[in-house]
Formats: C-alpha cells, sequence, structure tokens
C-alpha cells in the first residue's frame, strides 16, 4: 500500500519563523523579479525576517491576526496572514483580509494554495468577518485567475506602493474581494 500525501493547514508557531521566512524569500525573489532591481533581491536576508515573524507570531497586535501554515509532512510550504483589514474604507467590524498567501514556487500548483485560502476564509468567518479582500500586484494574473477561479473578484479600489519611499520603485496593487458567507472551496489543486 502506497503511503498517502501528508498535506495539512495549522496555526502557525513562533518554531515556524525561519520556515516561513525561507519560504517568503524564495517567493519574492521568484514574483518580484521584474518588479524589483536585481540587488534588492539578492541581499534578502531570511534571518532577519524570521526574527520579525518570530516577534509577530509570539505577540500579534490584535487578537484577530493569524498566521496559517500550509504542510506537507512536517515541512512549511506556504503561509497565509489574516485580521482586521486596515483599509480606510474598511468596515471594521465586516471587513477582514488576507495580508499576505504565499506558496513556495517549487510547490505551486499542489493544491498548497487552495487549502490556504480555504483556511484563511474559514478563519475569518470564525473571527466574525463577514467580507475579505486582499491587494495584489495589478500584473499578477495567475494569482487573479487562481482566486476569481474561487469566487473573488476585483472591487474597483486600487493603489501604488513606494516600496523605497523616493518614488523609484512603485508597485501598483488591485483589491478583490470575496463574501464570507458563501462556501468559498478553490476547485484548483
Amino acid at each position: 500500500m502506497q503511503p498517502s500525501a501528508d498535506v495539512s493547514v495549522r496555526t502557525a508557531w513562533t518554531a515556524d519563523a525561519a520556515a516561513i521566512a525561507a519560504v517568503q524569500v524564495d517567493a519574492w525573489r521568484e514574483s518580484y523579479v521584474s518588479l524589483l532591481p536585481a540587488e534588492v533581491l539578492a541581499e534578502l536576508d531570511a534571518g532577519p525576517i524570521a526574527n520579525r515573524w518570530a516577534v509577530s507570531l509570539d505577540k500579534p497586535g490584535d487578537a484577530r491576526n493569524r498566521v496559517l501554515v500550509g504542510l506537507e509532512r512536517a515541512t512549511v510550504r506556504g503561509f497565509a496572514v489574516t485580521g482586521p483589514s486596515g483599509d480606510p474604507d474598511a468596515d471594521p467590524v465586516a471587513d477582514g483580509e488576507i495580508a499576505e498567501l504565499v506558496v513556495e514556487p517549487a510547490r505551486r500548483g499542489s493544491g498548497h494554495g487552495s487549502r490556504l485560502l480555504q483556511a484563511c476564509a474559514d478563519t475569518l468567518r470564525a473571527d466574525g468577518f463577514r467580507r475579505a479582500t486582499m491587494w495584489l500586484t495589478s500584473s499578477d494574473d495567475r494569482a487573479r485567475a487562481f482566486l476569481a477561479a474561487a469566487g473573488w473578484a476585483p472591487d474597483g479600489a486600487h493603489r501604488e506602493l513606494d516600496l523605497r519611499g523616493d518614488a523609484q520603485i512603485l508597485v501598483k496593487q488591485v483589491r478583490l474581494h470575496t463574501d464570507l458567507g458563501a462556501d468559498q472551496t478553490a476547485a484548483i489543486a
């Protein structure tokens, strides 16, 4: 009998900080290659990023801030961050957000993103939110298609992030949303 894959999603622990940082650095290096200068991507260091994750996981700023990890056996393959929406037009009671949903580049397409997305919707619902939002880089057609297949749609909001504060690296983003009252099971593997 062949063993089946052991995949799951759980709440992150402080001990997951280094693994989360490693996934984040790998994903950023791939996802932002056309947006950020090569030297910025090369300078990404998982060590300090892991330290920030450890602090964040140990003492979240809000009781509804959650970090979830997608696991393959005991290895972190992706992570997601949920919490109250920080947008100025958000309803603080009804609107939650997925601040990040990241899957290790080599593991994309293996279901980790779908499991994390569903766990985010379940977590936001359990925290009493009725609507969820997520910001995407406007040129990220892969992520937009993934979310559209799961019932997310643009809500007309957009923004531009100045990554260094000097107007040299600007990232355009669009906001997508979904109603948390509906089942958000993604049919994407």
